[in-house]
């Protein structure tokens, strides 16, 4: 489908009236509800403003392209609109917009939202169809610059494959799959269209795998690039060059990684048999030792956290149940036992999956063996972290040794010799070595936290609360998590479990309160994304921040760990517990002292909220120097 066969002349605002965002959405869903191609205009508009809270469709350089794919659309069309003066839009780099094309796309219809996002985008790169709309004056003169701009990028298309255009493959994927996944996309794609070259994006998200590659874009790819933090199918990137690295790399050394990736400057992978293909990266050049640890402890926890939220809230409903109707009703019994069950997973799960990570499917029955024997031996979470990384790298080993056995064996190496071996050498490992020794660093470790005094137990509190804070769902973050998990599941102790809560609670809690005693600081975007924080804030999803830390990282992450801290290292001082490893607020009536966590909460919220606001710019004060910054 060509843009002008949804581009209709009818549908052309050339002057716009409005000079603010949400009127200027108004007017041109008013103009889409006129023509026919909109039913119904407050459904329509919901989801437009629903796309906008994510993250404003103003793209820069004075162009905005607003969308939804909505039940109210009657038929797809795209309306163009041209401002003279400039609407304030919120655009990513601050500037009026000027150029306005909203699409609507029939909700359970086909992908034409997509594709005519794609096909306009590719124009708008084009400094010269940008500088021909704004100077358009007619609907007629719009459609002929893309009639043109087409027939130019038929010839270009024909030239840039006589010159070999660079064509990049990616992957991007984080443990949660909420934020970072699509950050890295999005820069990958940012500076791929500034570098010219070509690039298709995978994502791994929490919905599955989307725009997946095709064997023919593998194929002719020049490099690839998998920035990841958990693991993702590379069997298919066999025999080319692929540079993996952090998901972070995605995002802050795009140009790097694009470079690289396109001169053929990354490893070949060579995998050897199937399970080797299939399995997590090895290192890389610039890939430290650090980030592949890194990336299998998230693989690790990311599959284990479904069993922490789940067995977590079911516990804590259990709870409630049990102060409510007494220990014996069947409520209390029924929950805390299915609740209970699936607590009996978190260990061998982690560390199954960190050998999964690591040596494939080959490691996933020794390493989630040794997690269950770390269990069993007292050695507790340490011990069964460490269980997953002994069992993934000794799966390696074992699929050296037998890289080169007789072709007649290869068709029991996978279903019995990996196998057996694998759980043969990591079960006498854990039985006789690794789970004795964790066990006595576990217990002495308990034993530590158990004879805390009140100083230490505060200090203690305000370090893990303030980790929460320092990435967010980070690897700090998720370190500190780790750490109370740990200690809730070997005790059942949730004094620092109340810390770590309070303490991923407060960022988002901070910014949403920051927007509201101080909204001469924040956009009118940013303001309604804030209120979205609350929600979040109280369910204990920190991710909420990110979108906050990434825009101002060192007024945002500075002020959210002060007031983690103190409300973390106030859970200790007044011996709040939580019984429970997720839930926020829901579940804050099952533990001691409830209403001082509220109070903990609160104050490490304010104190954020307060700094954060006092530290921030007002808005048209950073509108100021970004204009002097481009005169100068």
């Amino acid at each position: 489908m060509k843009i002008n066969d949804v581009l209709k002349k009818e549908l052309m605002i050339m002057d716009l009236k409005a000079r603010t965002k949400e009127s200027a959405i108004d007017e041109m869903i008013k103009r889409l509800v006129d023509e026919g191609a909109v039913n119904d205009f407050d459904t329509f508009k919901e989801g437009i403003m629903e796309r906008e809270a994510q993250t404003s469709t103003g793209l820069g350089d004075g162009i905005a392209m607003p969308h939804s794919k909505n039940k109210a659309v009657a038929k797809p069309a795209v309306l163009f609109a041209k401002s003279s003066s400039g609407v304030n839009y919120n655009a990513l780099d601050g500037e009026p917009v000027e150029i306005f094309f909203m699409i609507a796309a029939p909700e359970g219809g086909d992908n034409v939202h997509l594709e005519v996002l794609a096909s306009l985008a590719r124009k708008l790169v084009d400094d010269e169809v940008v500088q021909a709309l704004k100077t358009t004056q007619t609907p007629e003169d719009v459609q002929t610059i893309f009639e043109e701009s087409a027939k130019e990028q038929e010839v270009t298309q024909v030239q840039s494959d006589k010159k070999d255009k660079k064509f990049v493959v990616a992957v991007t994927a984080c443990p949660t799959g909420i934020a970072h996944t699509y950050m890295a996309e999005d820069a990958l794609k940012k500076k791929a269209a500034e570098m010219g070259v070509e690039i298709r994006v995978e994502t791994n998200g929490t919905d599955g795998a989307k725009n997946i590659l095709t064997k023919d874009e593998i194929r002719r790819a020049d490099g690839v690039i998998v920035a990841a933090d958990k693991k993702v199918d590379i069997a298919r990137f066999n025999g080319k060059p692929v540079l993996q690295r952090p998901v972070s790399d995605g995002i802050k050394k795009a140009e790097e990684l694009i470079t690289k990736a396109s001169t053929g400057d990354a490893p070949i992978l060579d995998s050897g048999d199937q399970y080797e293909a299939q399995g997590s990266a090895t290192d890389g050049e610039g890939t430290t030792v650090w980030q592949s640890v890194y990336k299998d402890l998230m693989n690790g926890i990311s599959h284990m956290l479904p069993f922490v939220v789940g067995g977590g809230i079911l516990l804590a409903l259990s709870f409630l149940f049990e102060a409510q109707f007494g220990s014996d009703s069947v409520l209390f019994t029924s929950l805390n036992t299915i609740g209970g069950s699936a607590f009996q997973f978190l260990i061998p799960v982690l560390a199954g999956y960190i050998a999964y990570s690591i040596a494939d499917r080959p490691g996933l029955l020794p390493g989630m063996a040794g997690g269950l024997l770390a269990v069993n031996s007292d050695a507790g979470f340490l011990g069964g972290l460490i269980a997953g990384f002994v069992a993934g790298y000794v799966m390696n080993w074992i699929k050296k040794l037998l890289r080169n056995v007789p072709k007649s064996f290869e068709g029991i190496k996978a279903i019995i010799l990996y196998p057996v071996l694998g759980l043969l050498a990591v079960g006498l490992l854990m039985f006789f070595l690794i789970g004795p020794f964790f066990a006595v660093i576990n217990n002495a470790m308990l034993d530590f936290l158990n004879n805390l005094g009140t100083g230490n137990a505060v200090l203690l509190g305000a370090v893990l609360g303030g980790m929460m804070a320092v990435d967010m769902g980070g690897p700090v973050n998720k370190a500190a998590y780790a750490f109370s998990i740990g200690v809730f599941f070997d005790t059942g102790d949730g004094s620092l479990m109340a810390a770590v809560m309070v303490g991923g609670m407060i960022p988002p809690l901070a910014i949403a309160f920051s927007t509201l005693l101080f909204k001469s600081k924040y956009t009118d975007l940013e303001k309604q994304s804030g209120l979205s924080n609350f929600i979040l804030g109280a369910s204990f999803i920190t991710e909420g921040a990110i979108p906050f830390a990434a825009a101002d990282p060192l007024r945002v992450i500075g002020s959210s760990i002060l007031g983690a801290a103190i409300g973390g290292g106030l859970t200790q001082l007044w011996n709040v517990s939580i019984p429970a490893p997720h839930g926020g607020l829901f579940v804050v009536g099952i533990g001691e002292n409830p209403l001082l966590f509220i109070v903990a909460l609160l104050i490490g919220t304010m104190i954020s909220a307060i700094v954060l606001g006092l530290w921030k710019p007002r808005v048209d004060d950073t509108k100021q120097n970004v204009a002097a910054s481009a005169l100068n």
